[in-house]
């Protein structure tokens, strides 16, 4: 298949192209940076500001049998501060699926988040208890936006999509302030460690986890085109159990600051991934400890 990948020079867009070109896709990336990952990923990337409609249009490749959007600002917290990257978010989405539409695209996916189901009572959740009373953040509307978009677009242009909700994806290829890789270098430099609500419970999900289940559902497009899909790996883990283990690979000396939680932070969140058994036979390999493993080693060989 030829398939166009937004936020190609991201976490997930870097491991996602690598795999699809091993899997002998024809991979086209996008993205308003250029990939500093991936040399490969790089020469196969439009550096190009998704929230521009016209420069979207007109610079993107066309032919494309699949688009694949993972563009967004995603740090919850920091859309809280600045709920202008919110409305990014809204606008990248709205102007992949018209790239889509008026490129005669049929088959779109889009990265939405647990973020959407809010803090409603219970630990795991099945992609029908998301409720839009439950929003929490700037960074969760623009997600549920995003989710109403590529539904709207199914029914009224017939632009087939799917839709993920991501949680916690970490690993390799990245640098930046999320949760894990920011642990990891305040560990490896002993530095102090600031943890805001230390018993959060979050399904956190190792990259080729992730990355798995969307190259499933590409293949099994058909089978799964109009469905909402939790991609996780399935069981919780405390934002403390995940430092501590970071903090015992690394040998550290940090001190930790706790904190309560933040404003527009969801406290609690374990996939139910029924569906994704069901639909992909989607099933995550790597647990909590081995992929803390895995990413305190990469980073260490930086």
């Amino acid at each position: 298949m030829k398939i166009l990948v937004t936020g190609s020079s991201g976490t997930i867009g870097t491991r996602l192209c690598e795999k699809l070109m091993a899997a002998g896709h024809e991979v086209f990336g996008a993205d308003w940076k250029p990939n500093k990952w991936s040399v490969e990923v790089a020469s196969r990337t439009v550096q190009v500001d998704l929230r521009d409609a016209r420069a979207t249009l007109d610079r993107l490749p066309r032919g494309m049998d699949l688009v694949i959007h993972l563009a967004a600002n995603a740090r919850v917290y920091d859309l809280v501060v600045n709920p202008a990257e919110a409305f990014d978010n809204m606008a990248t989405v709205f102007n992949a699926l018209e790239y889509a539409r008026q490129t005669g695209v049929k088959k779109f996916m889009f990265a939405s988040s647990r973020e959407v189901y809010g803090n409603i009572e219970g630990l795991k959740h099945a992609e029908d208890e998301a409720r839009i009373d439950e929003c929490e953040s700037p960074y969760a509307a623009s997600k549920i936006a995003g989710e109403a978009l590529c539904k709207s677009y199914d029914r009224c242009y017939g632009v087939r999509s799917v839709v993920f909700r991501f949680s916690n994806v970490y690993g390799m290829y990245d640098d930046s302030n999320r949760f894990v890789p920011i642990i990891i270098r305040q560990a490896r430099a002993n530095g102090p460690i600031t943890l805001y609500d230390q018993d959060k419970t979050l399904d956190f999900t190792y990259i080729d986890d992730c990355v798995a289940g969307i190259m499933l559902a590409a293949e099994k497009f058909d089978a799964c085109a109009g469905e909402t899909i939790n991609l996780a790996y399935g069981q919780g883990a405390t934002l403390r159990q995940v430092c501590d283990e970071i903090l015992r690979l690394t040998g550290s000396k940090s001190e930790l600051s706790l904190q309560p939680t933040r404003k527009g932070e969801v406290r609690t969140y374990v996939a139910d991934l029924t569906k994704a058994e069901r639909l992909l036979g989607y099933r995550p390999q790597v647990d909590i400890k081995e992929g803390v493993r895995r990413s305190v080693e990469w980073y260490g060989a930086r």
